[in-house]
């Protein structure tokens, strides 16, 4: 009986880290984790809910904020500059930011927040990774250093880093997460991290009496996979009790039909829902335009308008809790100045990142413009990197999530804030 017993424990087991037993649940056997404590707690004084959204794949900073000003940007993109504010109708020019920069009009639905200044955007801005290689340069973005190399051997994610730092007795289960099917490497290796796939799908499959043989299954061990089993029944009793299924987004928030829509959707349910979410990760991929990137239409415009849309749904859904939130909006690198022989762009060094929340001092352009003149290009021809990324994720850390030492995050980071939050 003993012997058929732990065949029985053995079996199971080894379904559940295959996907058997449970819908979509990123497991972290090896990896330490708080979320055996089921009090959530309120979100520590002091601290935000930092939302990140990770555009993959070199997202194009001249066409998403272009420099409609510069010259030199007409010049060396014929087909796929944005035009001017005088220059063409409502719907294919830029928006106006401060009279040298625009938005992309695909970006309409960002266009309020920062004329309320709930809004900033950082130009040139980037790593100092020189390769152009998308595996290099997230790399070194996600685990916060300025370039891979030797010295750069750090493992973790600089997310995972700020949580083990600042992490305090009682911190919620679903302190962090990330919505997608595999933990990002900015999140690898932090306390209470997980990957939360979708959370109408991460539920336990089964009736009751399979249910407490797998909790029985689990409770006879102390050893990673059992600590982790245990762990995740509980977070999954915990969502299952919260019902997103019949979650409503509140008017006049109207979530694109798109997985960064429904993923901000699935963010603004556990704010409300006050789990103690401290940061929430999310991606969007697609942004490598090297062929029919397209200008006010296309390929890009499409992408920029589901972000656009997604993050003013975002915004308008959490309403108050804005206050207390801070989103950031990043990618690895940016394009060529040039377009290409495709009407495309190929891949090229800075871009920009967009800031914003309640406490954003936004409406601004932030960052030095190196200008687009044949003297300052870098290289082959790209915008040159002028802000270290890291002094924008460090002064969100500092300013807004409680950070006291900047260099357990960010280490060998010469910090220089740019004034970006109150």
């Amino acid at each position: 009986m003993q012997e058929g017993c732990d065949s029985y424990q053995s079996w199971s087991r080894r379904a559940i880290l295959r996907g058997a037993a449970l819908g979509g649940v990123a497991w972290m056997a090896g990896i330490p984790s708080a979320l055996a404590n089921l009090g959530f707690r309120a979100q520590p004084d002091g601290r935000d809910t930092l939302v990140v959204v990770f555009l993959r794949g070199g997202a194009d900073g001249l066409n998403v904020v272009p420099p409609y000003l510069d010259d030199d940007y007409h010049r060396r993109r014929p087909s796929l500059r944005i035009r001017s504010p005088k220059e063409s109708a409502a719907g294919t020019k830029t928006l106006d930011l401060d009279g040298f920069f625009g938005l992309h009009p695909s970006l309409a639905g960002l266009y309020p927040l920062y004329r309320e200044g709930k809004m900033a955007v950082i130009q040139a801005v980037g790593s100092a990774d020189q390769t152009r290689s998308h595996f290099e340069a997230m790399s070194a973005m996600e685990r916060g250093l300025a370039r891979l190399g030797p010295g750069s051997d750090t493992s973790n994610g600089w997310l995972a880093r700020y949580l083990n730092h600042t992490a305090q007795e009682g911190d919620s289960p679903l302190r962090a997460v990330a919505i997608g099917d595999l933990m990002p490497d900015s999140l690898r290796g932090g306390l209470s991290a997980m990957a939360l796939p979708d959370l109408g799908a991460f539920r336990l499959r089964g009736d009751r009496a399979f249910r407490e043989r797998l909790t029985e299954a689990y409770g006879s061990s102390n050893d990673a996979i059992a600590t982790a089993g245990r762990e995740t029944l509980r977070v999954l009793d915990t969502l299952n009790r919260l019902d997103y299924a019949g979650y409503r987004a509140t008017a006049p928030a109207a979530y694109p039909s798109s997985d960064l829509g429904n993923a901000l959707k699935q963010v603004a349910f556990l704010l409300k829902a006050e789990v103690g979410l401290e940061v929430a990760f999310l991606d969007k991929g697609g942004w490598d335009t090297h062929v029919a990137q397209g200008s006010t239409t296309g390929w890009l415009a499409g992408l920029l308008e589901d972000v656009g849309n997604s993050l003013a749904a975002f915004t308008a859904d959490i309403g108050p809790r804005l206050g207390k939130t801070t989103v950031v909006v990043m990618t690895e690198f940016g394009r060529r100045v040039y377009e290409n022989s495709g009407l495309g762009t190929d891949h090229g060094r800075a871009s920009c990142m967009f800031v914003m929340g309640g406490s954003t001092r936004g409406g601004k352009v932030y960052g030095d413009w190196p200008t687009l003149a044949d003297d300052k290009l870098e290289g082959t021809g790209d915008l040159r990197v002028t802000t270290d990324y890291r002094d924008v994720l460090g002064e969100v850390l500092t300013r807004r999530m409680g950070l006291d030492q900047i260099d357990t995050v960010f280490p060998g980071l010469r910090h220089r804030p740019l004034g970006l939050l109150g």
